[in-house]
């Protein structure tokens, strides 16, 4: 939605339903015209009463007192309309944002843009609504001045000449007003944001800041941070006021060329003084809603805005679906010659690796080497830029999104859980799982233990983000979900990065009893999840390096053996060979 505000704004209006958008748009209309038929005929009733001629006057009241009540009636009908309009927009908005979202890559939700969503389903759709409320002024600043400027070329045309001439000069200004305060509230949002995150980041680094004795390290960067936005909202203070005096400037003006023109007619006898104050009154009212857009010119760019960022949302492209779906075969795992990258900067460059169904795999290498990448690429949270990912011999970008979710379970290193309860956080691998099944999959993960020192047991919250957990625990209950979805493939990126060595040794008896008879891709600096794979793939460079089982790696003497020795003098590797 790109374009002058109008045309944004009808945007953001056309998810409504057609038949609820009509008759808000017609009930809205008849108010503005009915209030700017009022208006013209307080002209002529204030022509006659001035001049004394009451019998005249109460004839033009009838018809005045008519066009008071239908637009009295209109008001009540539009204010009922907005409601209804308000309701059904923010709903088809929710709906239409979230059936998106379930369509978009994974890999887009990572870094910012879960906080982004955030933000948009909760502030940004309420702001948007308000476009319904603004619509009105807009649709007024339209119809009520044409409206009157009717009555006024009945009334008399020079006034009325008059007055078209100085509404250019008037729009003119508000336009470069706008423009003024367009560029300090955009710098003023950029510092407000910077100085939100340094914030944020201020106060999330306390506990690592008071344990390196520097509680108050990060002042400075927060303190800069700060002044920037002090700084930018004077220039926004000081940018708007011109502005908004510029613009009431300009209506004065307007008015008083007006009201010189309406004396010169008076002075020189061609209109009575009766009559032009009676069109100096209708003038004032043309006018008027001008400064009323004037007034909402803030409003309607805090919508723009709002509007924009839906947009940017509902634009992003999904990943294309394909048309005619294929079947997975047997669990295996290849990638084939690919490449890919995160906007300009490559990670993987023409990876070759073949896992076979019912087989263990284990990627190595340093951090940054693209281990993380390879399983996002293969649960297809990107497509690759050349070569291909298969599952079963079948490329998964000719597998649907459904059938690829049901082939392939993920246990990350960043473990996510909803704030209800341990149960249902398990229960979101599987919604058909018996509370049997669901017990047993926490079981073999270790998971009863965690609810037998909760006060409510399975049914103890866990806190927005599993926050009332440690980091191990969020993990295996993260390992139950992939234990009760029973897919043939499983990936694990650190799954057990987080836990002691009691529960670490729990966990690998259980993610074992996974592995019988399914297709692992295992991620792990610790040699004591991998070494039992049955092969070793060493990723360097972008691209694999070595693969073959860990004992034949090691008397290769290549760059697995280089880690492994590396890892032994650092004393982080405790393994023995079988």
């Amino acid at each position: 939605m790109t374009g002058p505000p109008r045309r944004r704004l009808a945007g953001a209006l056309a998810v409504a339903p057609a038949g609820l958008m009509r008759r808000y748009l017609l009930s809205t209309a008849a108010y503005a015209v009915s209030e700017g038929a009022a208006f013209g005929l307080l002209a002529p009733l204030l022509s006659a009463l001035l001049a004394g001629r009451t019998g005249e006057a109460a004839r033009w009241l009838i018809p005045m007192a008519g066009c008071v009540v239908l637009g009295w009636l209109a008001h009540y009908d539009m204010s009922v309309r907005a409601l209804r309009l308000s309701s059904a927009i923010r709903r088809m908005l929710y709906e239409r944002i979230g059936a998106h979202l379930v369509r978009l890559p994974l890999g887009w939700f990572d870094g910012p843009r879960a906080a982004q969503v955030e933000q948009l389903l909760g502030r940004g759709v309420g702001v948007a609504v308000r476009t319904v409320h603004l619509a009105q002024t807009l649709i007024a600043s339209v119809l009520t001045p044409v409206t009157i400027f009717v009555f006024l070329l009945v009334l008399d045309w020079r006034m009325a000449l008059a007055v078209l001439v100085t509404a250019p000069m008037v729009v003119l200004v508000f336009a470069a007003a706008a423009r003024l305060t367009d560029r300090t509230e955009a710098e003023h949002d950029r510092a407000a944001a910077e100085a939100s995150s340094r914030l944020v980041e201020f106060a999330g680094a306390q506990p690592v800041l008071r344990a390196n004795g520097r509680s108050g390290g990060g002042r400075r960067v927060l303190g800069e941070a700060l002044a920037a936005q002090h700084l930018a909202a004077r220039r926004e203070v000081l940018g708007a006021l011109p502005g908004q005096y510029l613009g009431q400037l300009a209506v004065q003006l307007a008015f008083t060329v007006v009201l010189t023109i309406g004396l010169v007619l008076a002075t020189g006898g061609v209109v009575s003084p009766a009559k032009v104050i009676a069109l100096l009154v209708l003038g004032v009212h043309f006018l008027q809603p001008f400064a009323a857009v004037a007034g909402a010119a803030s409003s309607l760019r805090v919508c723009r805005a709002a509007v924009q960022r839906i947009t940017s949302v509902l634009s992003t492209p999904p990943l294309p679906e394909p048309e005619q779906p294929r079947a997975v075969g047997e669990p295996s795992i290849e990638l084939a010659g690919v490449h890919f990258g995160y906007r300009s900067a490559p990670v993987l460059h023409g990876v070759d690796l073949w896992i076979p169904p019912g087989s263990s795999t284990a990627l190595v290498g340093v951090s940054g080497a693209g281990k993380t990448t390879v399983t996002k690429l293969v649960a297809r949270f990107f497509d690759v830029h050349a070569g291909a990912v298969r599952i079963g011999g079948v490329d998964v970008r000719e597998i649907s999104s459904a059938e690829l979710e049901r082939t392939v379970s993920l246990v990350f290193q960043d473990v996510y859980l909803f704030d209800g309860s341990i149960e249902d956080n398990i229960r979101i691998g599987a919604p058909d799982a018996t509370a049997e099944q669901v017990r047993a999959a926490a079981y073999r993960a270790r998971v009863d233990t965690i609810a037998a020192r909760l006060p409510d047991g399975w049914s103890s919250r866990v806190g927005e983000g599993g926050r009332l957990l440690s980091g191990g625990e969020r993990q295996r209950v993260a390992i139950a979900r992939a234990l009760v979805k029973d897919a043939p493939i499983v990936l694990l990126d650190e799954a057990t990065s987080a836990l002691d060595a009691e529960n670490e040794a729990a966990v690998h008896e259980a993610l074992a009893e996974l592995g019988h008879g399914r297709t692992m891709l295992i991620i792990a600096h610790r040699l004591t999840t991998i070494a039992n794979a049955d092969q070793i793939a060493v990723l360097d460079g972008g691209r694999i390096v070595e693969h073959g089982r860990h004992a034949e790696l090691l008397a290769a003497g290549g760059r697995y053996a280089r880690l492994w020795a590396e890892r032994e003098r650092a004393g982080g590797w405790r393994l023995t060979n079988r």
